[in-house]
């Protein structure tokens, strides 16, 4: 009896969730310790310790009910730059969350897949390309916020300064810049001015801003204030002269991206062109396209080809990426 290629990739496909599933609970570090001494209390064999935290029933069920939750959420905390990804791009979703979108994705590439017919090799390519869909929209995200934030940049640097010539402080000067401008930088800036208030150090909370936005420019203004504020000087004209160099490097990388657009499309159009010819042979004709799945020789054909579309990629990135 011969089974169906779909039941058999349906089935390939929740073995190897499941399996990757279980690598993930053995290498999890958890101590179990805990978990056998609230079963031994449950069946009488322990004494309760007394020391407020009562083991029911009720709570071991809910524990069992928020163990998705909190399964996501600790693999989640494993992969630290997730949660600073998501302050970057200004996401209010939750890493678990996330990650079950993320899987819901991938399972509806699957099922594409297996509405078209397409051949059961090409079922986990289309499930990871949706999967990680999710993820691409929330670095476009984070890429926005960062190029809003440079542009800003200069308008804020002028506005901290004409209020440091006005007199003001330079915290007074955080808050013209949260008060006169838009989001992303009014609310970076206002952050920095809440910590200043609650006692921290105007430079840690500077500090704090790069972390979310690594901006070269806006280094180079946290900086000055540090060292101002250790051996003093003009801050208001150092802002100016800032502001200034970041206007004059946007009108170079404005000039470089019309020299490097030919690049960038030439790019494109060479990472597309081998994708668009293999579903244009396989819809024309199927089995010519098999037999890079069926044969030897043909997988190994399919994997060099990734291998060398990924370094064209890489090679291509670094010819048209100048840095100003």
């Amino acid at each position: 009896m011969t089974l169906d290629p779909t039941v058999i990739s349906i089935a390939a496909f929740f073995g190897v969730t499941g399996l990757i599933m279980t690598a993930y609970l053995l290498f999890r570090e958890f101590d179990s310790s805990s978990v056998e001494d609230r079963l031994d209390i449950l069946a009488g064999r322990k004494p309760r310790t007394g020391d407020g935290e009562q083991v029911t029933k009720e709570a071991l069920i809910k524990e069992g009910m928020e163990g998705l939750s909190g399964l996501l959420s600790r693999l989640a905390d494993r992969f630290g730059a997730l949660k600073l990804l998501f302050v970057q791009a200004d996401s209010s979703m939750q890493p678990e969350t996330f990650l079950l979108v993320s899987m819901g994705f991938g399972l509806v590439g699957v099922t594409m897949a297996m509405v078209a017919r397409s051949p059961i090799p090409l079922y986990p390519v289309a499930g990871l390309m949706t999967g990680v869909l999710p993820l691409i929209w929330l670095l476009w995200r984070r890429k926005r916020r960062f190029k809003k934030f440079a542009s800003q940049l200069p308008d804020a640097m002028e506005l901290i300064a004409r209020a440091l010539r006005s007199g003001h402080s330079l915290a007074s000067g955080l808050k013209v810049v949260v008060d006169e401008m838009p989001d992303p930088i009014s609310t970076e800036f206002n952050a920095v001015y809440e910590e200043q208030n609650l006692g921290i150090p105007i430079e840690q909370a500077l500090k704090n801003v790069f972390n979310r936005m690594p901006n070269m420019d806006y280094k180079f203004f946290a900086t000055a204030v540090a060292i101002q504020r250790q051996s003093g000087g003009d801050l208001a004209e150092i802002l100016d002269k800032i502001g200034h160099i970041i206007r004059e490097r946007f009108k170079i990388m404005g000039q470089v991206q019309a020299l490097t657009g030919e690049g960038r499309i030439s790019g494109i159009v060479l990472m597309a062109l081998p994708i668009a010819l293999f579903f244009a042979v396989w819809h024309m004709n199927p089995d010519y396209v098999m037999l890079l799945f069926t044969d030897e020789l043909g997988r190994k054909m399919v994997a060099v080809a990734a291998v060398l579309q990924i370094l064209g990629a890489i090679a291509i990135k670094k010819i048209i990426a100048i840095k100003i």
